[in-house]
């Protein structure tokens, strides 16, 4: 295997991991904005449940990116095990193991919302709470790995994701509004199902016990002569202008 020790790829790992985790800090701020149903005439519900979409795809890329230049810089002992199973790795064990288990909270997270058309709203709801946690982890996972996250701005960067997080998750709590069960903010761009066909209603059996019966057995509604008498009847334009 080659060696690769680059310190490129040593500078991507630490400006992707700091840029996926103020993404995640946006994406989160997001849902908690399309959780509140904040919205408006400038900007609607669903505009803003797009951003949170389209900004967690650019942060997974991100993610995806820092996850890559990580182990295979061979600097430092990682391994790709070490992505997915916690404990697994030679270098700062403790440090990626967390990283690990942020990584499994948000891969999960962001599969659900990719089938939710196909899994139930209770499901999604389950699954969608295990953010709160991915982030936390990431947090720490940057706070015990980073190069950048102990001091100067790379703390500082950490110290606000971190306070913005702690405020959204204190706004979405005490601040959510009471809505229907299984209601969400779906996006517009997914394929929406028409509304279902309405059955016609059916006559009650008064109304058709008024109906004289035919010789099939079926109901069918008649216009008597004295009915027929009393419609008004249309004179006809020669007859009109006889009139005149």
């Amino acid at each position: 295997m080659i060696a690769l020790t680059t310190p490129y790829l040593w500078y991507t790992t630490r400006a992707t991991g700091m840029v996926a985790l103020v993404l995640f800090t946006i994406v989160v701020t997001l849902g908690t904005l399309v959780a509140n149903r904040v919205g408006g005439t400038v900007v609607g519900r669903f505009e803003v449940n797009e951003l949170h979409r389209s900004v967690s795809i650019v942060a997974v890329i991100f993610l995806v990116m820092h996850i890559t230049t990580t182990v295979i810089d061979s600097y430092v002992a990682t391994g790709w095990i070490s992505v997915l199973v916690p404990m697994t790795s030679a270098y700062r064990r403790v440090g990626v193991a967390v990283g690990a288990v942020a990584f499994d909270l948000i891969l999960a997270v962001w599969l659900s919302s990719l089938l939710k058309v196909r899994v139930k709203n209770e499901t999604w709801r389950f699954i969608h709470w295990f953010s709160w946690l991915a982030f936390s982890s990431a947090i720490l996972h940057a706070y015990l790995t980073g190069t950048d996250a102990k001091s100067g701005v790379g703390l500082a960067v950490v110290a606000a994701c971190a306070a913005s997080v702690f405020a959204a998750a204190l706004w979405r709590y005490f601040a959510r509004p009471a809505r229907a069960a299984g209601r969400t903010a779906l996006s517009p761009l997914a394929t929406a199902k028409g509304p279902a066909p309405t059955q016609p209603r059916p006559a009650s059996p008064k109304a058709l016990s008024s109906f004289p019966r035919s010789e099939a057995g079926t109901a069918t509604p008649t216009v008597t002569s004295q009915q027929a008498s009393s419609f008004p009847r249309s004179q006809s334009p020669r007859q009109s202008k006889k009139r005149r």
